[in-house]
């Protein structure tokens, strides 16, 4: 698993320091130091924590991710969206990639005919945008987010997957003990929901001027 997403996975990082440096969100220094350490998590190949924005932010704390989502909606025109009780529809939840979700800190949540919905907390990545645009195809309305709501959607997916697969099991296997309601529900990532989304918005199909794109 992450040998195949590891290239994705290292390119999106490498060119979100990039642009973080060209913004002069970090200074070159702090970066190189974020990168000797993303080369250390990666290896371990833990992929929710290979992250250079996680590590700037967290580890080394010279970057303020709310400071990336002014930009972004400030410099960029990017509308922000909030996942935590967004319905997000069957047919494009059962889809998503947790791998790729994962290494690009990316996920796919809602779909309009040749529009697709994608929030982000790498926007500022050419390697993310350019590799959701190759795999969906048609048109990207992009949203801004924090990495704790992708952690949280993406472990919530999870969660229901894994749930999903224990209750198929024991109807297949009448086992005497039936699972608990809620089953095992994956960790949230250590810090739960630090980063609220200003502004964050959960009317359904959000863009940045708050209109529902038109129909094709």
């Amino acid at each position: 698993m992450m040998t195949e997403y590891r290239p994705l996975l290292m390119r999106a990082n490498r060119l979100l320091g990039s642009a973080l440096i060209e913004h002069n969100l970090v200074k070159f220094e702090d970066l190189e130091a974020a990168n000797e350490r993303l080369l250390e998590v990666a290896a371990s190949g833990q992929m929710r924590q290979s992250s250079v924005l996680s590590i700037l932010v967290y580890e080394k704390k010279v970057l303020k991710e709310e400071d990336v989502l002014h930009h972004v909606v400030d410099d960029h025109g990017v509308g922000v969206i909030d996942l935590r009780g967004y319905e997000v529809p069957e047919e494009v939840k059962k889809e998503i990639e947790l791998e790729a979700c994962w290494a690009t800190w990316s996920v796919p949540f809602d779909r309009e005919e040749d529009f697709h919905f994608v929030a982000t907390a790498y926007y500022l990545s050419p390697a993310v945008r350019a590799h959701w645009e190759k795999k969906l195809g048609g048109q990207i309305i992009w949203q801004a987010t924090t990495m704790d709501i992708i952690a949280d959607f993406l472990d919530r997916v999870h969660a229901e997957r894994t749930e999903g697969g224990k209750h198929a099991a024991a109807r297949g296997t009448r086992a005497p003990f039936p699972i608990p309601p809620g089953g095992t529900v994956a960790p949230v990532p250590p810090g739960g929901s630090r980063s609220p989304i200003p502004g964050g918005s959960r009317a359904p199909f959000p863009a940045a001027n708050g209109a529902r794109p038109p129909a094709t």
